[in-house]
């Protein structure tokens, strides 16, 4: 569910049209929901509610806008990280440093030390090398670094193969296999707590199977582990759970279903159990408001010009992602079209021979569920400024990140002194 409705034959986000943000902000432009994102974790907290003091933290890569941020921290949620700037960006909107985790393969030692200063909940390792890393940086320090490994159980998640992370040929974590051999090693390292098991196999899951076939590893894994002498005292389960894009496909399981399959496969589990969702939590909570530059016939169907591109939603491009194409005033007819945008990529493509409402230029349209890995993953390809973010809650909204003008692009690069003649 999101609060992105028509009234009165047009659409507004909350209580606030797309359109009167549009003539504001300009478009392209993200619009998030406070309301949608404060339902959504209220499901979600509801789903794992027979837990014993569960971390829910949000996977900022999945969106990382402060004040989205900042709304997250206000209902009660950590983060999880996988850089130093996500960690600056999290503890900046108010998320408490023992609420996050650092999670991914590269860390280096000047974000474990960042980290470590900060005093973060957990570092989420996913080789014996970082390992060894994080304790020479950890003495160095005079500090002890609270740690799990990232396990890969070998599932697939049945998922695209660019999100897909817990297969034996991805980069992820530690081989199963090899679990009880890198936990032996990691407990002579002085400069680390080992506390934790952490696995995450993928993201935008539409099956729970994987996910119940990888927690059973895990908590194999942790009474092995425990049986070994080491004090494991949390499980990180990761995210992944999907969300609708397409009306067409079936419906992901909800909240409600994965955390039924959580609580069943972890009775008894001896830890703090730990969660990292990200687009179940603001996929739905965001759109992307567009407004037609012109259509033109083409052989089979016209193509509908945008004046959003790939750099500001580049997930159809990268994934051939699905999302809704709606028109804001929409006229009451529906038609075939392709939607494009205005890059010299035929890669800048939407839709292709799409069911859609009839549009014409300067029609405003919506791409919806584009709260995650949107404008995150924006860049400034054809040298077109990032795309501006837009925070509504009720009957107010603010521009909460601005779109930036394009002589600040420019002043970006420097003409070295052999050219300056």
């Amino acid at each position: 569910m999101d609060h992105f409705d028509y009234v009165d034959g047009a659409m507004q986000v909350e209580q606030v049209p797309m359109a009167a943000i549009a003539d504001a902000v300009g478009t392209p432009v993200y619009v998030y929901s406070t309301a949608t994102l404060t339902r959504h974790v209220g499901v979600f907290r509801d789903a794992l509610g027979s837990l014993d003091n569960p971390l829910i933290a949000f996977a900022v890569k999945a969106n990382p806008n402060a004040a989205v941020l900042a709304t997250l921290a206000k209902l009660g949620l950590g983060a999880d990280v996988v850089s130093g700037g996500e960690l600056l960006r999290a503890i900046a909107a108010g998320i408490p440093a023992d609420r996050i985790v650092f999670s991914g393969v590269g860390k280096t030692a000047e974000e474990m030390r960042l980290a470590l200063d900060h005093g973060i909940f957990q570092f989420n390792l996913e080789s014996e090398p970082e390992a060894e890393m994080l304790s020479e940086v950890a003495l160095s320090m005079g500090k002890r670094a609270p740690v799990a490994y990232r396990i890969n159980p070998d599932v697939d998640a049945g998922t695209h193969a660019k999100i897909s992370t817990g297969k034996s040929e991805n980069k992820f974590g530690i081989p199963y296999d090899r679990a009880l051999e890198s936990y032996a090693a990691a407990r002579d390292l002085p400069g680390l707590d080992v506390q934790g098991v952490a696995v995450h196999i993928g993201s935008q899951l539409t099956d729970l199977a994987p996910l119940e076939a990888a927690f059973t590893k895990v908590g194999a894994l942790v009474a092995a582990l425990r049986e070994a002498g080491h004090d494991i005292r949390t499980a990180d389960l990761g995210g992944g759970l999907g969300v609708p894009y397409d009306p067409a496909l079936p419906v992901p399981p909800s909240p409600a279903a994965y955390g039924e399959m959580v609580c069943r496969v972890t009775q008894g589990w001896p830890v703090r159990l730990m969660f990292e969702p990200g687009r179940v939590i603001v996929g739905n909570a965001g759109a992307l408001l567009s407004r037609v530059v012109r259509v033109k016939q083409g052989a089979q169907a016209p193509f509908v010009i945008v004046d959003a591109a790939m750099n500001d939603l580049l997930r159809p491009s990268l994934y051939d992602a699905w999302h809704d194409i709606r028109a804001v005033t929409p006229v009451g007819q529906r038609a075939a079209a392709n939607v494009v945008g205005p890059v010299c990529e035929t890669g800048d493509t939407f839709a292709m021979g799409r069911d859609m409402d009839v549009v014409a230029a300067g029609d405003l349209v919506a791409f919806m569920t584009a709260g995650a890995y949107g404008a995150t993953m924006a860049g400034t390809y054809n040298s077109r400024p990032l795309t501006p973010e837009v925070l509504v809650s009720g009957d107010k909204w603010a521009v909460v990140r601005a779109r930036p003008p394009i002589e600040a692009l420019i002043a970006g690069d420097s003409i070295p002194d052999w050219l300056a003649d």
